[in-house]
């Protein structure tokens, strides 16, 4: 009979097969728990940096708009580290471009900056915050400085005071904190502005703007100084109609013509006489003076002007702008934060008395050598004679 060896069963042919086949995924198995269990520290500690809704838009196919996203907000952050220096040490920020920045109490190093978290905190809620203006209308009365803030307002980079702060008049020893809390809160980028007309004529004025900071860019809104004080004593007759007539205030002596410069309605119009005082602490180009005339007949063309003094994009053009013939003169199309066409109040144009022409060419003769004076020391002449 013929030998025939027997057949081992399917499940024991390769016994030596199985068992490597299950050392091998036991191996697995435990390099996947050991790299699991490494990566439970450095998770919960913030080492991944992505935010878990930047993961779930990269899941989703956009992981370029989560990398540009991330890139932004680094440079955000970057870029907010100044926000929030000493206030006391470094009352204001330049205005973007500049290089230079005052300290208001010491010529001492610059003081340490502020912590990150601070300034991120507020960009993070939209607060932003309260710096010092790096801009200030600061003249004239009854120039036309209103027209010009609600104005420059709408502009997404400006952000002004509405009311006039007096700060360096007759607030001032309520201190730079008091004053800076007045201010709107801005962000990177933005120019903090306020306007009060009688800084101009304050004697003290210039020597304390220079003590916040001597990069404050000034602006003067000017005007015929014998139309000035017409519009300046028309103002104070609607509040006093018992006052005296506007000739019996020009005058110390109607016989002989004497002005009396005593009056403050006439006194502001010497503008080469203040300009003096502001000279002593600021240089010329960083003075800007607006032509209160042709702000009335080119809005858009002073505004440009405006825009590029303090170093900013021209937005405000002639598409902003209507000319209210009631009123006779311009009004904006839509205010700040408003959809409907804004003029300024019912006290802004008002009729002047009737002043004897005798009155005003005596005026004129007056104002004639130090509107030269002006015209020289600005170069410009605007053209008031």
């Amino acid at each position: 009979m013929e030998y025939s060896p027997s057949r081992p069963s399917p499940c024991c042919r390769f016994p030596g097969a199985v068992k490597k086949k299950t050392l091998l995924l036991s191996i697995m198995l435990v390099i996947w728990l050991f790299l699991v269990y490494s990566c439970v520290g450095p998770c919960s500690t913030g080492v991944l940096i992505d935010p878990p809704r930047d993961r779930h838009r990269e899941r989703d196919g956009a992981p370029a708009a989560a990398a540009v996203e991330r890139s932004e907000r680094s440079d955000l952050l970057s870029r907010l580290r100044w926000e929030d220096v000493d206030y006391y040490e470094e009352p204001a920020a330049a205005v973007r471009g500049a290089a230079s920045r005052d300290l208001l109490l010491s010529d001492e190093p610059e003081p340490p900056r502020a912590s990150e978290p601070s300034a991120l905190s507020s960009f993070s809620n939209g607060a932003g915050s309260k710096k010092l203006p790096q801009a200030i209308i600061i003249g004239v009365k009854k120039g036309g400085t209103r027209a010009l803030l609600e104005f420059l307002r709408v502009h997404p980079d400006i952000r002004a005071v509405g009311a006039e702060p007096h700060f360096f008049d007759r607030n001032y020893d309520n201190g730079l904190e008091w004053y800076r809390d007045l201010m709107p809160k801005t962000l990177e980028g933005q120019i903090t502005m306020e306007k009060t007309p009688s800084y101009f004529v304050t004697k003290e004025a210039p020597a304390r703007i220079s003590a916040m900071s001597r990069d404050t860019k000034l602006i003067v809104v000017v005007r015929d100084p014998v139309t000035r004080a017409i519009s300046d004593y028309t103002q104070t007759l609607s509040k006093k109609p018992d006052i005296p007539s506007f000739e019996s205030l020009t005058f110390k002596n109607a016989t002989t013509g004497l002005i009396d410069t005593s009056w403050s309605a006439i006194q502001i119009g010497i503008y080469a006489k203040h300009l003096d005082n502001w000279l002593q602490y600021f240089p010329m180009e960083q003075i800007l003076f607006v032509s209160g005339e042709r702000l009335i007949s080119d809005p858009a063309g002073e505004l440009g002007r405006v825009q590029d003094f303090l170093g900013l994009k021209r937005i405000i053009t002639d598409k902003h702008f209507y000319f209210n013939q009631t009123k006779g003169f311009p009004c904006l199309k839509k205010a700040e934060g408003s959809s409907k066409p804004h003029c300024l109040g019912k006290t802004k144009g008002r009729t002047h008395p009737d002043i004897r022409p005798e009155v005003v060419r005596r005026l004129r003769d007056f104002y004639r050598p130090f509107n030269m004076k002006f015209y020289q020391m600005t170069a410009h002449n605007f053209g008031w004679d």
